[in-house]
């Protein structure tokens, strides 16, 4: 019978990440440096997120691109992180995924070594450490820009970060990735801050939609194949993916609105 190598008997910190890093470095991606050179690989693009009233929502499009190339159509850009939080990814998409699972698990490592949870800052501090160690794969073309968002003490937090690992608050809404500025555009004329949650879910539909229409990396509403922006939310019950049956509808009422009015919504001027 197989036993666990001397490693696994030794007492150690919290953290999984450091415990690898320790151990098995090699398993850890963000601490692999590949060759010099560029290497065309699929990325992940735009990814919006806001708070509404009693929440935190985050939607992401599904187009993957490489190059002038659509890798694919489909790709999932938001997953749960744990039961109160949510991370979404732009950049490299390999690295970006390997990424979210090691903070996935190094989030539940956590919470088993300590006996609960870290808060949501702590959780952002971890995260900002896996992004810090892959800023030598960043300088190479390979970056990793993600945004996380949980829900604590009774409301919804965002966090945005560099490429250099550096942590930052967010209030109300944030977008990143190649379309990102368009969507902050289509929020800023759009968001209220007492958003429910129906509300908070066209908000985000729009802004994808709009950042479709002006970036080609985005991916907007494909109502030919189905293929609609994954969307989470985070309240005091928890995580929740919305389902692609729901969001359908939602989409459809964008669409039908852009049929009268193609640019959206007119923002007063005072």
């Amino acid at each position: 019978m197989a036993t666990l190598p001397p490693a696994f008997f030794t007492v150690g910190g919290s953290s999984f990440t450091q415990f690898l890093a320790a151990h098995s470095p090699e398993a850890l991606p963000v601490f692999q440096v590949s060759t010099p050179g560029f290497l065309d690989a699929p990325h992940g693009t735009t990814i919006v997120a806001m708070t509404f009233n009693g929440g935190v929502l985050m939607a992401g499009d599904r187009r993957a691109t490489m190059g002038n190339l659509i890798a694919q159509r489909d790709i999932d850009k938001v997953f749960p992180s744990d039961d109160f939080s949510c991370i979404g990814i732009a950049g490299s998409a390999g690295i970006a995924i390997e990424i979210v699972k090691l903070f996935q698990v190094e989030l539940e490592h956590y919470e088993k070594i300590e006996g609960s949870p870290l808060s949501l800052n702590g959780k952002a501090n971890r995260l900002a450490s896996l992004i810090r160690s892959n800023l030598g794969m960043a300088m190479q073309g390979l970056a990793v820009l993600p945004i996380f968002a949980g829900y604590e003490n009774g409301a919804g937090r965002l966090f945005s970060f560099d490429v250099t690992g550096g942590r930052y608050d967010e209030v109300g809404y944030h977008a990143v990735g190649s379309g990102s500025s368009f969507a902050r555009g289509a929020l800023k004329k759009s968001y209220r801050n007492d958003f429910d949650r129906d509300e908070a879910i066209l908000a985000s539909l729009g802004a994808l939609y709009d950042a479709s229409e002006e970036d080609s990396a985005t991916g907007g509403l494909d109502l030919a194949r189905r293929i609609f922006p994954g969307i989470s939310i985070v309240t005091s019950s928890g995580y929740e993916r919305i389902s692609d049956s729901q969001t359908a509808v939602f989409a459809e009422q964008i669409i039908a609105s852009r049929m009268s009015k193609p640019d959206g919504p007119i923002a007063p001027l005072v």
